[in-house]
């Protein structure tokens, strides 16, 4: 038995005690292995580095994509809870639908949405009678990006 387990040590260059053939403990890397692992770091670094610099605009346009669902939510809402559309986005955060207007990512301003107003009933003008007081405006029925950039999938922001 012995015999055989000496022959097995003898064919895969193993012994035991730390003597025989291979690099020891104490000899650690050599310059070359060195050179070789950071090559490999640098050539994966330049293959992430490109897709990694989108990261902070492709962010921004899902902040926009969520902005601008939450607005156009809280109009629907408005309306299903006024029987009529808000007139401006500072109405929405008065009645307390917003917490404030959102900043558009892009534009990084939150004065620069494109409001889209309900267009006038040619069935049912504006009575002119009404109260003088009263608001005549158009309500919002949907929300764009005042920016004229394109995002990365090729359509305008303003599309959106």
């Amino acid at each position: 038995m012995a015999a055989r387990a000496e022959r097995a040590r003898a064919r895969t260059g193993v012994v035991r005690g730390g003597a025989g053939p291979g690099p020891s403990a104490e000899q650690g890397f050599t310059l070359l292995e060195m050179i070789i692992v950071v090559a490999i770091i640098g050539i994966l670094a330049a293959i992430a580095m490109p897709k990694l610099k989108d990261m902070p605009m492709r962010a921004n346009e899902v902040v926009l994509k969520n902005n601008l669902r939450t607005m156009r939510d809280v109009i629907d809402q408005y309306y299903g809870d006024k029987g009529h559309y808000p007139t401006s986005l500072e109405t929405l955060v008065k009645e307390g639908y917003l917490r404030a207007v959102p900043i558009d990512p892009i534009t990084k301003r939150n004065d620069t949405w494109v409001l889209v107003r309900e267009e006038a009933d040619p069935d049912h003008p504006p009575d002119d009678n009404a109260d003088p007081g009263a608001d005549n405006t158009p309500g919002i029925v949907d929300v764009h990006s005042g920016s004229p950039r394109t995002s990365f999938a090729g359509t305008p922001y303003a599309e959106w």
